[in-house]
């Protein structure tokens, strides 16, 4: 009671007090000031709420100052701090009292930020878990700031320099664990200095993680200057020179001693402990997930992880490493054993350092490093080494850091450091494996089935020993699990039946009229899973080997898939030169999808030219291949048959960038008659959207003096649907973490039929119902007005198109009364037994209605616009790919990073009035607040004074 009684006093003189009134005004005024415009909230274009947190440790100091300042001083100025002093009250109800008191105007100004993410949330998908850490971390700043104002208060009578003396040593605190600082140290003392600070300390819960480390920190903090606050105010109450009061003062010098001790013996005993937190972000980004506990239990031999960073490294990097070392940590307590993780600094041991360089290609990165006497090159290590027996694995700066470039300066962050390490587990796991652990890892019992017989020709007969040999080979692996047998079915009409039914094995023509046939059919089943090999004439035993060994890969659960990707040759930038006087050709597209795919897939490019798909692929990506040949068609229609996955980017139009600006030139209808028989169709048309992302377009802009000048400006372009929430299909596994996709130039793409025989049909993206569609191929704006800008007309009849689908199961062939144009003189229909005129096994076909989806010009817009709205562009295309070879498990763990957590669009109008609203409410919450106690005074009356009598 005691406590509440002085919580309510001390409440009162705040709110009656004009310049915690005013502190608090300012307070939320550089809030708002800094979210929306130092911070440039709305060109940032992210849907989070990190600039008012980043801002918070330095913002509390002013407030928390404001609060504490008049707390012992204004008491102890007046004369009324005796008075407390001989009141039968413990010194600790006072102290408290006063703590609870300003930890609630503390609260009551949190509260009014909570407009900001609340404004936020109604303009992106924002993740509520790092604001709910960002709010908790500042209560706990708060108090620690509290306490250290409260003990600077009760040291003088002056209200200015409570004031200013509590600034100094928050700011200190601060300041001790900023990279300012721990820039000029090595890194053990870096790490040391940011286990001390405040801020540093407070970046770790405001990301969304509760860690029992930094509360306790903070509580410790809080704790001992609460005592060393009761001990200075008890010095008062205490006569030193008698006996008692001097015993008294001993007790409370070693009370306030053990505080002091445990608080340190806690943080230092605490400092190892990893794994004592709660991760609050929506899809656990700081959480090792069950994922990543089966890939590392699934570790048959011990897994080295070093951590290769150098003491002394770029500032903005400095602040990663020990995130870093805390995941490697948690990766070896989860592997029970089976990971070994160890950090050291290349840099200062020059046996590690050439071990590195020449074992493992690990070079130290320069990094320009500047302060303010000097600019120099810093080269550091900042490098991940993964060693699984004679296999290894390099994580390097580029692997694990992303960089952003914001209004205020450059952000640099981890990227998913669970998803890559985790992948890059799997893939140095799997590099490893051979067929011994292939056959071992197998989900069930295997039948090797060698179907052969008939006039075998001469050109097959050498192949077929070749194919019985390695046959025995893996059986003999493990007779227990695989099985081989060897079948002639010339003479037994059922089984050729059963064939033809379950496999699509039916006999090849020895000679050109098929007069005579044979068998030579190499099929594996595992359950329900059917992989066939198929013949060839001549093949050496090294080439079968690696043809079963990557169909015992496709049925085996988590091993590295093979992604061939297809895109039309670059043409010579001028044809008429002759050949000696070419320029070099323009680069391939689509290297950025390439690259990003080869983090976690081996990636190859193919033209497909002999009219085949290697059997090791597993997945086709078909971008912007142009004209066709038969060959060509013919090899991505015999990879579905066998039961492949192909990812088409299939658009209706073409876009090439020009000197003149962008041209559009229909796409042929090679691929597009493909998909039509497969059961999906592209539309002869581009899809308008007014919800739309922005492009760079040429603008003219007038001067005072009526000239007009030209530039480049970034407005809201139809042609760039801006698709999220219910437009994408989140109940799809393609579409896991991923909040928001663009789909330029796009084309509608819909199934030949709303039901297609033996085939699933699946929606993954479309758009609203506004949208409408062109036909003539145009995207020039209609009309170019100098105050508004370029307009386009919206197309007729607006509704809700579909722009990505995914078909799976058994697809008929493009080819099944076509000719086969890898045979010479094959006739009109291909009768010799080598097309596939129906799927062998369950296919995946996944249809996007644009070329552009993940092309380079796409990303160079996107780095160029430094929009970040892109992003969820190439993670799809991950998806689908995992989807399509049925490893989904790393997507679960492959979420969208904070930076693709983007803002839907809005023009400037809209951005101003989100922002005048939030100023609006944030203000009209504190009057409302600030008027209770004003009206509270206004109808007290003073109690009247009664006449006093003479004596």
């Amino acid at each position: 009671m005691t406590i509440l009684t002085v919580v309510r006093k001390e409440l009162r003189a705040l709110f009656q007090s004009p310049v915690a009134v005013i502190f608090l005004s300012i307070f939320l005024a550089a809030a708002l000031f800094l979210f929306f415009t130092h911070a440039r909230f709305f060109a940032r274009g992210l849907a989070d709420a990190r600039p008012l947190f980043q801002w918070m440790p330095l913002l509390l100091i002013l407030l928390v100052s404001a609060i504490t300042m008049r707390s012992w001083a204004e008491e102890r100025r007046s004369g009324t701090l005796e008075v407390l002093m001989t009141l039968p009250v413990r010194t600790w109800d006072l102290i408290l009292g006063k703590f609870l008191a300003g930890l609630a105007l503390v609260a009551l100004g949190l509260f009014f930020t909570t407009s900001i993410p609340f404004a936020v949330s109604f303009l992106g998908p924002l993740d509520w878990g790092p604001v709910i850490g960002g709010y908790f971390a500042s209560m706990l700043l708060a108090g620690a700031y509290l306490a250290i104002g409260l003990c600077v208060s009760a040291r003088t009578d002056n209200q200015v320099v409570a004031l200013m003396v509590t600034m100094v040593v928050g700011i200190l605190l601060w300041l001790v664990g900023s990279d300012t600082v721990t820039s000029l140290f090595s890194q053990d003392v870096s790490d040391l200095l940011r286990s001390i600070g405040t801020g540093a300390r407070f970046e770790s819960v405001e990301r969304g993680v509760l860690d029992l480390r930094d509360i306790v920190y903070y509580g410790s903090i809080t704790l001992f200057f609460l005592g060393l606050n009761a001990y200075f105010l008890d010095r008062e109450r205490v006569d030193v020179g008698a006996a008692d009061g001097s015993r008294r003062m001993m007790s409370m010098v070693l009370t306030l001693g053990l505080i002091a001790t445990n608080a340190v013996l806690a943080n230092l005993w605490l400092a190892p402990v990893h794994r004592a937190r709660v991760d609050l972000t929506a899809n656990g980004e700081y959480s090792l997930s069950p994922v990543t506990s089966s890939v590392l239990a699934s570790l048959d031999e011990p897994l080295h992880i070093r951590g290769l960073f150098s003491e002394r490294t770029h500032p903005l990097l400095a602040p990663l490493v020990p995130q870093i070392k805390d995941t490697l940590t948690e990766y070896a307590v989860a592997s029970g054993g089976r990971v070994t993780v160890e950090f050291a600094d290349p840099s200062k041991d020059e046996e590690l350092e050439g071990e590195v360089n020449e074992r493992f290609g690990i070079k130290s990165v320069p990094f320009g490093v500047a302060d303010s006497h000097s600019q120099s090159v810093l080269n550091a290590y900042f490098n991940v080494l993964l060693t699984y027996g004679d296999k290894f694995e390099v994580l390097s700066f580029e692997d694990l850091v992303e960089v952003h470039a914001e209004p205020q300066g450059m952000q640099v962050k981890l990227k998913n450091i669970e998803y890559d390490l985790t992948r890059t587990v799997k893939k140095v796991s799997q590099d490893f494996v051979g067929m011994d652990q292939l056959v071992a890892k197998l989900p069930g019992p295997a039948r090797i089935s060698f179907y052969v017989g008939g006039a075998v020709p001469p050109a097959y007969e050498a192949s077929v020993g070749t194919f019985e040999r390695v046959a025995q080979q893996v059986a003999s692996i493990d007779p227990a699990k695989v099985t081989y047998e060897r079948v002639d079915p010339t003479s037994d009409p059922a089984l050729q039946q059963k064939l033809l039914d379950e496999y699509a094995v039916q006999p090849l023509a020895a000679d050109l009229f098929g007069t005579q046939q044979f068998y030579m059919h190499f099929v594996i089943v595992v359950g329900q899973e059917v992989q066939r090999v198929m013949p060839r004439a001549e093949v050496q035993e090294p080439e079968v080997q690696k043809m079963v060994e990557a169909a015992f890969r496709r049925v085996t659960p988590g091993q590295l898939k093979r992604v061939a990707i297809v895109v039309e040759e670059p043409k010579p930038s001028n044809p008429e030169l002759p050949p000696n006087m070419q320029p070099p050709p323009p680069p391939p597209d689509y290297r950025y999808l390439e690259q990003t795919l080869g983090q976690n897939l081996q990636v190859e490019r193919t033209q497909l030219a002999e009219g085949f798909v290697k059997e090791d692929i597993d997945v086709v990506v078909v971008a912007k291949i142009g004209e066709m040949t038969p060959k060509q068609e013919f090899a991505l229609d015999q990879f579905l048959m066998r039961g492949g996955s192909i990812v088409a980017l299939a658009g209706a139009y073409r876009i090439d960038p020009g000197r003149e600006g962008i041209e559009v030139a229909p796409e042929p209808h090679a691929l597009r008659d493909l998909l039509e028989v497969w059961g999906a169709t592209v539309d002869d048309a581009l899809v308008m959207s007014e919800q739309v992302a922005p492009f760079p377009l040429p603008t003219q802009r007038a001067l005072p003096n009526g000239m007009r000048i030209q530039e480049v400006s970034l407005i809201p372009y139809p042609f760039f649907p801006d698709l999220r929430g219910e437009q994408l299909n989140e109940e799809h596994p393609a579409l896991a973490g991923i909040v928001g996709l663009t789909m330029p130039w796009a084309s509608p793409v819909r199934a030949t039929s709303e039901t297609l025989e033996d085939r699933k049909i699946e929606w993954l993206v479309k758009t609203d119902a506004t949208a409408t569609q062109r036909t003539d191929g145009r995207i020039d704006p209609d009309a170019m007005d100098p105050q508004v800008g370029p307009t386009w007309a919206p197309g007729p009849t607006p509704g809700e198109v579909t722009l990505a689908l995914a078909i799976s199961g058994r697809f008929p062939s493009y080819f099944a009364d076509k000719p086969n144009p890898t045979l010479e003189n094959g006739g009109d229909v291909d009768n010799s037994g080598r097309t596939l005129k129906k799927s062998v096994s369950d296919g995946r076909l996944v249809v996007v209605g644009t070329g552009e989806f993940t092309s380079d010009l796409l990303q160079a817009i996107a780095m160029n616009t430094q929009a970040e709205i892109h992003a969820g562009n190439v993670q799809l295309i991950q998806n689908v790919v995992d989807w399509s070879v049925e490893d989904t498990d790393l997507l679960s763990i492959r979420t969208a990073s904070a930076y693709a957590r983007t803002l839907r669009p809005l023009d400037e109008a809209e951005s101003r009035a989100v922002q005048y609203r939030t100023w609006f409410l944030t203000l009209a919450m504190l009057v409302a607040v600030l008027a209770v106690p004003w009206l509270l005074r206004r109808n007290t009356a003073a109690l009247p004074a009664a006449p006093v009598e003479a004596a």
